[in-house]
C-alpha cells in the first residue's frame, strides 16, 4: 500500500474514531449541559425573587398569607415561600419529587433560606425534569451536526494538505525510480521542495544514480576497449599458427599441437566477439525499427539449429501463432536471443528428450513465449545468477559455454524491454518465459 493511501486511511479512521467516541459520550455531555443550564436558570429565578423581596418586601408574595405557592399552568415550574425557624440555613439544588394538585412530578429544585424583617423564609424554585429532557434531543442533534461538519471539514483539509505535503515524494518516485531504466543515461533534475527530508532523499538518489552511471560507463568502456585490443593479437597468433601449419618440415606431433592451439584461439575469438556484441548492445548501437512475424522468426531459428536436434535425438514441438507481429525490434538481435535459449535447452537436455515452444497473448496485450525442455534443470540457488557473465565455465563450442550466452540473452532482452523468467526443477526440466511488452506486439 502506498504511503499516501496509508496516511489517508489513518486520517479517515482516526476521524471516525473521534466521531464514535463523541457519539458514545454525547448523552452524558448533553445531560450535564442541560442540568447546568437548568441550575443556572433556577439561580436566575432565585435572584429575581430576592430582588423583588428586597425592593418591595416579602408581603408582595405573601399578601397576608403565611406562605406562598405558585406554578405554571402545565406545572412545568413552581415557586414557594414558607416561614422557617430562626437560624435555619439551607442553600442547595437537588432533584426530588413534588406533589402538585395530586400529581407527583420530578423537579429540579433550588432551595434557599433568607432573612427579612418579618422573619426567616425558605424559598423553593423548581423546574420539571421533563422540560429539562426536552433540551437534550435538540442539543444532541445540533452537537452531532456541528461535529460531523467539523470532522468533514478537517478531513478534507487533512487530505489536501497530506497530498500537498507528499507531492515531492511522489515526484521523486516517478522521476527517479519508477520511470528510470539502468544505466540512468538521462540527467536527473532536482525536485523543488521546502521539506529538507525530501530534498536530502532527492539529492542522495541523484548522486547515487550518477555514481552508478559513471561506474557502468567505465565498465562498458573497458569491455569494449579490451575486446578490440584483444582481437589484434588473436589475429596475429592465428596467422602465425596457420603459417606454421603450412610449413612442410613441421612434424605430425607439432601439427596436432598447432590444431589444438587453433581451436583454443577460435574459442577465445568467439568470447571476444560475444563481449563486443554485449558492449554494442549496451551502447545502443543497434536500431530497433524492424518488424517480423513471431512464427517466422522462430522458424528461422529452428532451421538454423535443426542439426543440433538430430545430433542429440531431441524432439521439437512448436506452437507459435502466425498472427503475432513483433515490431520496433532488431530482428538479428532477437534471432540471437532465441537461438541462444534454444541452444542451451538442447545442450542441457537429456538424450531423446523434448523441447516444447508455445505462446499466448495476455489480456493486457503483452505476449509470452514459453520454452520448455526436459533437461537436467537448474539448482534453485543458481537461478538468480544464470544471466551473469562468466557464471559457468563449461567447455563448449561457443561463448555461451563460457557464461556469455545467457548474458547476451539478458542484454538483448533489456535492450528491447523484454523480461525473461525462469522456472526449473532438478532432473525434471526448465521453462524460460519470454515476455514481450504490449508496445512491441501487433496482432
Amino acid at each position: 500500500m502506498k504511503l499516501i493511501s496509508k496516511l489517508t486511511l489513518f486520517i479517515t479512521l482516526s476521524k471516525l474514531a473521534i466521531v464514535l467516541l463523541f457519539v458514545l459520550t454525547l448523552p452524558y455531555l448533553i445531560e450535564g449541559i442541560a442540568r447546568n443550564y437548568t441550575d443556572y436558570y433556577l439561580q436566575q429565578q432565585q435572584k429575581k425573587v430576592l430582588e423583588v423581596v428586597a425592593r418591595n418586601g416579602v408581603e408582595t408574595y405573601l399578601q397576608g398569607e403565611e406562605s406562598y405557592g405558585s406554578y405554571t399552568m402545565l406545572k412545568e415550574e413552581y415557586i414557594s415561600l414558607e416561614p422557617v425557624e430562626k437560624g435555619f440555613v439551607l442553600d442547595t439544588i437537588y432533584t426530588d419529587e413534588r406533589i402538585i394538585e395530586q400529581d407527583t412530578l420530578n423537579y429540579r429544585v433550588l432551595t434557599h433560606s433568607f432573612i427579612t424583617e418579618n422573619g426567616t423564609y425558605l424559598m423553593e424554585v423548581g423546574k420539571t425534569i421533563e422540560t429539562i429532557d426536552q433540551y437534550k434531543r435538540p442539543l444532541q442533534r445540533i452537537a452531532t451536526y456541528v461535529l460531523l461538519g467539523l470532522i468533514l471539514l478537517t478531513l478534507i483539509i487533512d487530505l489536501f494538505y497530506t497530498r500537498f505535503l507528499l507531492r515531492p515524494l511522489d515526484r521523486i518516485i516517478r522521476t527517479k525510480i519508477s520511470n528510470k531504466r539502468f544505466p540512468f543515461n538521462e540527467n536527473s533534475v532536482p525536485i523543488k521542495t521546502t521539506t529538507t527530508d525530501f530534498r536530502f532523499l532527492d539529492d542522495s538518489l541523484i548522486s547515487l544514480m550518477e555514481q552508478i552511471h559513471e561506474a557502468f560507463e567505465k565498465e562498458r568502456e573497458f569491455t569494449a576497449n579490451a575486446s578490440h585490443e584483444l582481437m589484434t593479437p588473436i589475429g596475429i597468433l592465428q596467422n602465425k599458427i596457420e603459417n606454421l601449419m603450412g610449413e612442410p618440415e613441421v612434424s605430425d606431433f607439432v601439427q596436432e599441437r598447432l590444431i589444438g592451439m587453433q581451436k583454443t584461439l577460435n574459442r577465445l575469438k568467439r568470447i571476444v566477439h560475444s563481449l563486443l556484441l554485449i558492449s554494442r548492445i549496451e551502447n545502443e548501437q543497434f536500431s530497433k525499427k524492424e518488424s517480423v512475424s513471431a512464427a517466422e522468426l522462430f522458424a528461422d531459428v529452428m532451421d538454423e539449429i535443426s542439426h543440433r536436434f538430430n545430433e542429440r535425438d531431441i524432439s521439437l514441438k512448436i506452437d507459435i501463432s502466425s498472427e503475432v507481429i513483433l515490431e520496433n525490434i532488431n530482428r538479428d538481435l532477437l534471432f540471437q536471443m532465441i537461438y541462444n535459449l534454444v541452444n542451451n535447452a538442447i545442450r542441457y537436455n537429456k538424450p531423446s528428450g523434448f523441447i516444447h515452444i508455445a505462446d499466448r497473448i495476455n489480456p493486457d496485450g503483452s505476449y509470452d513465449v514459453d520454452l520448455i525442455d526436459s533437461g537436467i534443470g537448474i539448482p534453485e540457488e543458481d537461478i538468480g545468477t544464470i544471466f551473469n557473465r562468466f557464471k559457468k565455465a563449461n567447455k563448449s563450442e561457443d561463448g555461451a559455454g563460457y557464461g556469455l550466452g545467457l548474458s547476451i540473452v539478458k542484454s538483448i532482452a533489456d535492450y528491447h524491454h523484454i523480461s525473461i523468467s525462469v522456472d526449473s526443477d532438478i532432473s525434471q526440466g526448465t521453462t524460460f518465459t519470454i515476455s514481450f511488452p504490449a508496445e512491441l506486439i501487433r496482432s
